[in-house]
């Protein structure tokens, strides 16, 4: 890794830019050193999917609402904002001293164009389903009704209207997300699907700015100026490396070169921690097993169960990842609210993973393959399990070990790089895959819209109609207790099909210096380094 430290410098009439220069920024205190994993699919706020991504967007973009260094919902490109009629309507009062990085002004046109591009069937957003809580929007994506009839208006530059199909109880969370933040229409209408490639087009309304875009290497980025808060951000520079490499992550945070990383060795776990070099953070996440449902073998539901069953996650948790993750036997995690206290803990498990009852379960595993015609794994076919380098693959050689041993069925494992392996999920080209989610804000149905039948993060294909209704209660009902009742059951239906293979609930390891200081920690694993500094 070079150890170099970019000389700021601010360019008359124009935002800030960024030149080459000389030694280490480990020793600069203004310059924040982040490894967030390799080069993303895409960091266009509109198309993104990926966890990783969000760490550039954010800091680089900013939507109606955002969060303050407390974690709480607070005006971001809106000052303030009221709701009519029953929750179904909301007007937002830009600030009139919200800007784009490059002095332009942010309106509320900025946000029709956006969401209207979202949800534009065109542009084919894997996360369009986000904004189905706005007035005709799912419609719209299924190519409907033209996208000029999306629920949202702009009444003038700095008045933004928004209706709804229904109360939405998350709705301010909502567009705190990333696929709610604007972008710029003469920006994207000039330079097309590469204006999020350059710096010099990579232009946001956030904190920060992009000053290099330097594919497969690094991001980075500069106090926005223009920022309507600048006053408040802390870091000069934010540089982003993209790399997997996690023996280098661990290098650079014990030499000083880089301040944060969630890159890392998974079974260093237990010693990093005892170095004070690893912080482990709670998170709304899952992470779970895809099968193939329209596969011949897989269709049966009695195979799914049986390769359920057969999973070990205890042994998982603490032989393998050692991140102090909690064995799932069920989807939605821990910290979820309900009506009423925790989604998880009302709802409970779907099936016995305690230790001591491991073997039961291996038992009925071997019960159910030879009901299904595959005695002692006769007969079965070798399928392929695709999944991204690093842990998921350790994860899955135990995995694989314990089929082998219990089912008498043997696997492959297909690697694919990050990028293409979004794809091949978006695409279903896949018999078995890992999966996970990382909450996007507090409310079960974050989770459980994977798997009605017309999402597009459905990578097993699952479909059952009332599972669709559950959901559909969930998203236009006002009344928390209907539409909590309605997921409970959701996910009952979800969990029992063993379309998804609930492994275990993510804790977040993460290589952070104990030089670094005020990193905003989010449950979301959206964490934010706009007020960060090192000692």
């Amino acid at each position: 890794m070079s150890k170099r430290i970019f000389i700021l410098f601010f360019a008359a009439m124009s935002f800030i830019m960024i030149s080459c220069g000389g030694s280490g920024s480990k020793d600069n205190k203004n310059v924040i050193t982040i490894n967030a994993g390799p080069q993303p699919k895409t960091i266009d706020p509109s198309l993104n999917t990926a966890l990783d991504a969000c760490y550039y967007v954010m800091h680089a973009f900013e939507g109606l609402t955002t969060k303050s260094k407390e974690g709480k919902i607070v005006g971001g490109a809106a000052e303030s904002w009221e709701e009519f009629d029953n929750g179904t309507r909301y007007i937002f009062h830009l600030r009139t001293n919200a800007k784009w990085s490059d002095g332009k002004p942010v309106t509320a046109g900025d946000f029709v164009y956006s969401w209207q591009r979202v949800v534009d069937p065109a542009v084919g957003s894997q996360y369009s389903f986000q904004h189905e809580p706005v007035k005709n929007a799912k419609a719209i994506t299924a190519g409907e009704m033209p996208v000029d009839s999306l629920g949202v208006k702009a009444i003038d530059d700095y008045t933004l209207e928004v209706t709804l199909e229904a109360p939405t109880a998350y709705f301010l969370d909502l567009v705190a997300f990333p696929t709610f933040y604007p972008v710029r229409k003469d920006i994207v209408d000039q330079y097309g699907d590469s204006w999020s490639l350059k710096a010099e087009t990579y232009i946001g309304n956030g904190p920060f700015v992009a000053a290099e875009i330097n594919q497969d290497e690094s991001i980075i980025m500069v106090k926005n100026t223009n920022y309507w808060n600048a006053g408040e951000v802390v870091p000069e520079q934010l540089k982003f490396i993209l790399m997997q490499n996690e023996t280098a992550s661990v290098a650079g945070i014990k030499e000083g070169s880089i301040d944060f990383s969630k890159i890392l060795p998974t079974q260093d776990i237990p010693t990093l921690k005892e170095e004070g070099l690893l912080q482990i953070k709670p998170m709304l996440a899952s992470y779970f097993y895809c099968f193939n449902t329209t596969n011949e073998v897989l269709k049966d539901v009695r195979v799914r169960k049986a390769l359920a069953l057969a999973i070990d996650r205890n042994y998982i948790v603490e032989q393998v990842t050692k991140g102090g993750e909690t064995p799932a036997n069920a989807f939605v995690p821990y910290g979820v609210n309900d009506a009423e206290g925790s989604f998880r803990e009302n709802g409970g498990g779907f099936f016995d993973i305690s230790p001591e009852n491991y073997q039961k379960n291996v038992e009925e595993a071997k019960k159910l393959m030879a009901e299904a015609g595959y005695p002692d794994g006769k007969g079965f076919p070798v399928f392929e399990f695709k999944a991204d380098p690093g842990f998921h693959i350790s994860i899955f050689e135990a995995v694989q070990q314990m089929w082998k041993e219990h089912l008498g069925i043997d696997t492959k494992i297909v690697q694919e790089e990050w990028a293409v392996f979004l794809q091949t999920r978006y695409d279903k080209n896949l018999t078995m895959c890992r999966g996970g989610w990382f909450g996007d804000f507090n409310d079960p149905v974050n989770f459980l819209a994977l798997y009605t039948s017309y999402s597009p993060n459905n990578y097993s294909s699952y479909s059952n109609a009332q599972y669709d209704a559950y959901i559909q209660t969930a998203l236009t009902t006002g009344d928390q207790k209907v539409r909590m009742e309605a997921m409970h059951k959701a996910e009952e239906l979800l969990v029992n099909s063993f379309a998804v293979v609930p492994m275990y609930f993510y804790t977040e390891p993460l290589l952070v210096s104990p030089k670094l200081k005020d990193v905003y920690y989010d449950a979301l694993s959206m964490h934010k380094f706009t007020y960060a500094y090192k000692e």
